[in-house]
């Protein structure tokens, strides 16, 4: 990412410009939005490096590396945006791995016609949501596709962090006995997005949750407890990320609906839409399968992290040959939790 001379053309007019083809080109006018947004906004020591990708020092302990693309829509909702959401997705998946993220790598796919000032609010949120969990964004690059052939912005992110020796977290170490534990609400992330994109003007506003985990996960480890499994249930909701884990480990999981924490207010606007919070997406909620000696523990870590009041207890893993996902109801009766067919909110990460 070289440095632009300052002589050649006016500043970028961010505020009432628009991206256009010339700024995918590989000539002046995409190293002058590579200098006086991306780089301006993100800068470190190893982005200021200037090369095709960022020397970086070496790391103890294993390598995590997750990759995530991002293609919500709308761009900006209740409590986030694009920017933040491509931190945080790509931030979490290595967190839940047991690994300290360190690392981003960012890539855009821009239409022609695209504000800069919406670009650079994107940018913006994506740097303070960086800077925030202590991570570089430390490479990049820059697509444009013509008008009407993409959809404002996508972002790919994918992240690097270290992982200490005596960690060892995985979907396949499940075991019958195991507390199945959840961070908080489930369904806020889909829900907000679902609001803002039907303009539905619920009483209550839905806020997502979008955030960065690797504290939360960082208070788990830190008990010495047996963790087992951490996940983000984002895409798929809660309902999927079970089902997941419980294919990987080959065991059944039985988890009580009054035990899982549902906010009013997306409980009130997943019934009016028809839809079954169990399914809706998360971006900032985690489930841990803990050993049972130690889940009372786990559990008062997490209560006392700000990111993890709400968490509770909501199931525990089983034998069964079939690998299902079952939940009792409030009524007292039982069905299985089973995979969708499909995606009941498409583009909400």
């Amino acid at each position: 990412m070289s440095t632009v001379r300052k002589d050649y053309v006016r500043p970028l007019d961010v505020k009432n410009g628009r991206v256009d083809m010339s700024h995918g080109s590989g000539g002046r006018a995409m190293a002058q939005l590579i200098e006086e947004l991306f780089a301006r906004a993100f800068d470190n020591a190893f982005l200021r490096q200037g090369n095709d990708g960022a020397l970086l020092p070496p790391a103890g302990g294993r390598l995590v590396m997750a990759t995530d693309s991002h293609v919500v829509s709308p761009l900006f909702f209740p409590g986030g945006d694009i920017g933040c959401l491509a931190v945080h997705g790509t931030i979490n998946d290595v967190a839940v791995m047991g690994a300290t993220p360190l690392y981003l790598a960012a890539g855009f796919i821009l239409e022609e016609g695209f504000p800069l000032a919406d670009l650079r609010r994107i940018v913006e949120s994506m740097a303070a949501a960086a800077r925030d969990a202590g991570v570089h964004v430390v490479t990049g690059d820059t697509k444009v596709v013509e008008r009407s052939k993409g959809d404002g912005v996508f972002i790919t992110t994918t992240g690097v962090g270290v992982v200490p020796d005596g960690i060892d977290l995985g979907g396949d170490r499940a075991r019958p006995g195991d507390r199945i534990l959840l961070s908080g609400t489930i369904g806020d992330h889909g829900m907000s997005i679902m609001a803002q994109r039907e303009s539905l003007g619920f009483s209550a506003p839905i806020v997502s949750d979008t955030a960065a985990l690797h504290g939360l996960t960082a208070a788990m480890l830190a008990t010495g407890a047996d963790l087992r499994v951490l996940r983000d249930p984002t895409r798929g909701g809660l309902a999927t990320t079970l089902n997941e884990i419980a294919r990987q480990s080959g065991v059944g999981m039985v988890i009580a609906e009054p035990a899982i924490p549902v906010d009013p207010a997306v409980a009130s606007a997943c019934e009016f839409l028809g839809l079954d919070p169990l399914y809706v997406a998360n971006e900032g909620k985690l489930v841990a399968i803990v050993a049972p000696q130690d889940a009372d523990r786990v559990l008062a870590a997490m209560r006392a992290h700000p990111l993890g009041r709400q968490s509770a207890i909501i199931g525990s893993v089983v034998e069964d040959a079939h690998h299902f996902v079952q939940m009792t109801t409030g009524f007292g009766g039982r069905r299985i939790v089973d995979w969708l067919s499909g995606e009941q909110l498409p583009r909400i990460c």
